[in-house]
């Protein structure tokens, strides 16, 4: 298939398929006419690519993937260097987690101090009425 076709079957773009050809991520295979060609394993791997950008993978944390498929594994994350990568995003979504932990339990205990100090704040009367557009409610 063209250039087009496997965008448009991938969900991308051709600028997006020269960017990963660039890059070493997509074979630059090319007819006697110089157009370029691609097949279902370039389909494959392009899914594999979106798959884990999807998830949070940069580029670049593709690669071992993109590797692992084009050495004739049937999955892209059984390789040594797939399963390193998965490591180690496991340990940063770990420490992000942590991280976020810690920031809501600052939001939370900033939230009680707010409450306690609004309470403290009201006057000892009943809730304010409002009114809209002539009615008490």
């Amino acid at each position: 298939m063209r250039i087009g076709e496997l965008a448009a079957r991938a969900g991308t773009t051709t600028r997006t398929l020269r960017y990963y050809e660039a890059r070493g991520l997509l074979p630059a295979r090319r007819t006697d006419n110089n157009h370029r060609i691609y097949d279902e394993c370039d389909l494959r791997l392009l899914r594999q690519i979106r798959t884990l950008q999807d998830f949070g993978f940069g580029l670049e944390e593709t690669r071992p993937f993109v590797e692992c498929l084009r050495a004739g594994h049937p999955q892209g994350d059984t390789c040594p260097a797939s399963l390193a990568v998965y490591r180690r995003k496991l340990d940063e979504l770990d420490a992000l987690l942590e991280q976020l932990s810690g920031v809501r339990e600052t939001v939370a205990r900033q939230l009680a101090r707010a409450e306690l100090a609004a309470e403290a704040e009201a006057p000892g009367g009943p809730e304010p009425e409002c009114e809209l557009g002539g009615h008490t409610w």
